[in-house]
Order: C-alpha cells, then structure tokens, then sequence
C-alpha cells in the first residue's frame, strides 16, 4: 500500500521513520527558462534542447528538455520530501521513454521500495509523469540519517 507523505516538519524523514510504501510527489512546470537555466549549469548546449529550428528537423519535430532536467526534479524530492534533508545519492538507474517539451508538467513520484537499515539505505522507485504517460523511471539508492542533528540551542 502506497502512504503519501509532504515533507517532515525537521526537514527530513530519518531511517527509523521510513518504511515500505512511503511516496512522496512533486510537481514541476518546465519552462524555456528552467531549459536555458539546466543547459547553463550542465554545459550541455545540443541543439535539440536549445534551437527550434534544427530541433525542428529531428525525430522529435521539436525542442524538447534534457532528460538529466527531469531527473533533476526526482532529486528536488529526496533533498527536500522523502527522505529529504540530510539524505545523500549513493545511485540512480534511469529509463527515458517519452520526451518532455516546454509547456508541460512533470509529476514527479518517489516511493520507498525496500529499507537496508544496517547500511543505513533506502531503494526508491521513481517515476516521472505528464499527465498519465510515463515519461521516465528508475530506482535509486540514497544514504538515510539514523538520527537528527542536535538543535544548536
């Protein structure tokens, strides 16, 4: 069974508090903005992602994002939701199946698919959407904290 979470009041969910079946989800518009923002900060400049008119001319008939873009948006959800802050990518396996285009909305689900508590580790299969069409998935593997940091105060 699949449980829905937002994001822990602490910032984030440690080891102890995940279990099987937790799935959080975001939703991210993408703009020409996000697109010449990701190809700046990833120097990857393919035409297809940047110039309508060569895009024009390939088997996508059309500019379309980065597919490292909407795996980006898998990443805001564990840095920020699930497991969230404090949590580190140790992998990622990722699977493209549609292209994304300037206008749409990628929703992205992660859910928790098995928990390794002595390596402190969590599976998480993620998935990305535009409307109903499976656009990309994968499963990753993040490092969890076992404990919260101590307040400062």
């Amino acid at each position: 069974m699949v449980e829905y979470v937002t994001q822990h009041p602490s910032g984030g969910y440690i080891l102890d508090e995940l279990h099987v079946g937790m799935a959080a989800e975001k939703i991210v518009h993408v703009t020409e903005d996000r697109i010449r923002l990701f190809a700046e900060a990833s120097d990857d400049f393919n035409p297809v992602h940047l110039d309508e008119e060569f895009a024009s001319k390939t088997a996508y008939r059309g500019r379309i994002a980065h597919g490292l873009l909407s795996a980006a948006f898998g990443s805001a959800v564990v840095g920020t939701i699930l497991p969230g802050a404090g949590s580190i990518y140790i992998s990622q396996t990722l699977a493209f199946h549609f292209p994304v285009r300037i206008g749409d909305s990628v929703r992205i689900v992660i859910t928790v698919i098995e928990l390794d508590q002595e390596g402190a580790r969590a599976q998480l299969k993620c998935e990305g959407f535009v409307g109903d069409k499976l656009i990309m998935d994968g499963v990753a593997v993040v490092r969890v904290p076992r404990r919260r940091k101590p307040s400062a105060r």
